[in-house]
């Protein structure tokens, strides 16, 4: 390497809430020199959900900063401040918030973050072994579609997830057939549909069902919401429950052999697949009240049916969706004019990490990052050079590896390894039961 190639300590490709979280904290540690990369324009957290009067999951106390550094100037109550919004705020006398108000609060961070660069698409990533070893990371400016060439002793993965449709509703008219993930998006176009069809049970279907709920009655569209569940079960989010989105549950977690971690995760969903309380509450209370003398309602709510073809209907009128009952094994077939899915996602993995690190990674037998305790992937070979990673890793670390409440946990952990020291403390137990012996 050229000496005159600046060198840094950390390079985070991408940047979402945990690598956000991360860049805030080591904007307050001078001696550890990091960049942080993303190529979207600008921090936008899951922009096709920001529906008007959706909160967040999690209290505001989960913010960027707070379970680190309560004084730092990056907290969510410093952006109240700042924004000469406090009296409001107290006078809400809430722990949750907007999610469009998580969003504002986490682009006023990434703006005064000079780590923080958007419009940039890391391309491809090396290991060189040289007489130093480091990571040469190759990154292309969206706007000036010019490239240039950074180094770096570490990389972070903030690379997150994608929206994942199942492949009959792949290759559809986007316009007609889309994630629930692009629902803002076509919001207008859904107004203009005869009939709308959700297929899902999670928070984000509950969310989309409930919103074009509300406009049902004036834009006359048949909704109709499809899931293959036994019902539209609720989260569990008992307070003790909570404490499974813990460090202490993490720690625990790890610990157990692979096999047992995914029959135990796949057992978890209402834990973080469920829907919240007060969205199932807000869509009852609107069924029931649109129901208020003895009006026929033009919604239909069908359980225990899963997904599966779906085909353009040969009047080019919308689709025929064939769904089997998973109870009586009767098919039946459906017909929407739009359909929305939310069916998840699936942890990204960039195509730079299959080109060219790949082989430096150790993999499990079902193609899954295999993950050190403290976030670090593990290496096929001995370097001081380290991969810390924040997606993809729920099946090494638990139903938490998402919740945004352990994302300064995660980041304490890794910059504790980073420095080689304690530069935050760790508490020993931070809950009230105990998950071993």
């Amino acid at each position: 390497m050229e000496p005159t190639k600046k060198m840094y300590d950390m390079i985070g490709v991408g940047i979402g809430p945990f690598n956000l979280s991360l860049a805030a904290l080591l904007d307050d540690q001078p001696e550890v020199d990091s960049l942080f990369f993303e190529q979207t324009p600008k921090f936008d957290w899951h922009p096709g959900m920001l529906i008007e009067g959706t909160k967040m999951q999690v209290p505001f106390i989960a913010d960027l900063v707070t379970m680190a550094d309560p004084k730092s100037p990056y907290s969510f109550l410093n952006y109240i401040n700042e924004n000469d919004r406090m009296y409001q705020f107290y006078f809400l006398q809430r722990l949750d918030i907007p999610r469009r108000e998580y969003n504002d609060y986490c682009q006023w961070v990434a703006e005064q973050l000079e780590s923080c660069q958007f419009g940039k698409r890391v391309m491809n990533t090396k290991h060189i072994k040289d007489e130093e070893e480091y990571f040469e990371v190759e990154v292309l400016d969206l706007e000036t579609e010019t490239t240039d060439v950074y180094y770096t002793r570490n990389l972070v993965l903030g690379t997150g997830t994608r929206p994942t449709m199942p492949r009959s509703f792949q290759d559809l008219p986007e316009e007609d057939v889309f994630h629930t993930a692009d629902f803002l998006k076509n919001e207008e176009r859904c107004k203009k549909a005869s009939s709308i069809t959700v297929v899902g049970s999670g928070q984000s279907a509950a969310e989309a069902f409930r919103e074009l709920l509300k406009e049902q009655r004036e834009h006359k569209f048949r909704l109709d919401w499809i899931t293959r569940s036994p019902g539209f079960a609720s989260m569990e989010e008992s307070k003790l429950s909570l404490e499974h989105f813990s460090p202490d549950y993490v720690n625990y977690f790890y610990g157990l052999p692979q096999q047992q971690k995914d029959e135990i995760f796949a057992s978890q969903g209402l834990y973080y697949k469920g829907i919240s309380n007060h969205t199932i509450t807000d869509i009852y209370d609107l069924l029931y009240e649109f129901s208020v003398g003895r009006e026929e309602l033009d919604v239909g709510l069908q359980v225990l049916s899963e997904v599966k073809a779906i085909k353009k209907k040969t009047d080019g009128s919308g689709y025929e969706i064939t769904c089997q009952h998973l109870q009586t094994g009767e098919t039946f077939v459906h017909e929407s004019e739009v359909v929305i899915t939310a069916t998840g996602y699936t942890p990204y993995v960039p195509p730079f990490i299959e080109d060219h690190l790949s082989s430096l990674l150790h993999w499990d037998e079902k193609g899954r990052y295999e993950v050190e305790a403290d976030y670090r992937l593990k290496l096929t070979e001995a370097t001081s050079n380290q991969i810390y990673v924040h997606s993809g890793i729920s099946h090494t670390h638990g139903v938490g590896s998402t919740n945004l409440g352990l994302a300064v946990h995660r980041n304490k952990v890794i910059i504790n390894h980073l420095m080689d020291q304690e530069v935050y403390r760790i508490p020993e137990k931070s809950i009230f039961q105990k998950f071993n012996v």
